[in-house]
């Protein structure tokens, strides 16, 4: 039987390196997010999958050793020009070969649910396991306590 590929999405945040370290310069998309929420979300993905990428408002989906040259403000829920659009997330699928997964995993709300299906589009089986949780914190527990069980989130579809 052959092994389904997985791909983990999780969301950036709004605090980034550069409010502790001003003067630390680009860095790698995987050390920039420090918010409780992202990291939960990064060291989750990095602990049972292969493959995991950030999504960002401003950039789109980031490898975690793209580098990210500067802070930014940007968020896909407050209307901005410089959001990263549909069609540039699509691109970032074929640019960045991630296209060639059957499942794929979605760690955030539901706007990043929608964000990341609308791109990829409907040839993919789409996981939500965080989504019936009542809040962040809640979000993060539940992460944690994945993590130092060795269990993953028992996938919602």
């Amino acid at each position: 039987m052959k092994m389904k590929k997985r791909l983990c999405v999780t969301p950036c945040g709004s605090a980034k390196i550069w409010r502790k370290q001003p003067n630390i310069g680009a860095i790698q998309a995987k050390d920039v997010y420090i918010g409780s929420f992202a990291k939960a979300c990064q060291e989750y993905a990095a602990t049972f999958f292969d493959d995991w990428v950030i999504l960002s408002a401003k950039f789109g989906f980031l490898l975690p050793t793209d580098f990210v040259s500067g802070d930014y403000n940007i968020s896909f829920n407050k209307p901005n020009p410089d959001v990263v659009t549909i069609e540039a997330l699509k691109q970032q699928i074929i640019n960045k070969r991630l296209g060639g997964y059957d499942e794929i995993v979605i760690l955030g709300g539901k706007k990043y649910s929608d964000i990341v299906t609308k791109a990829f589009g409907r040839n993919y089986d789409y996981f939500f396991p965080l989504s019936n949780c009542k809040g962040i914190g809640y979000m993060i527990q539940r992460l944690k306590l994945s993590i130092h069980s060795g269990k993953e989130i028992e996938n919602i579809k």
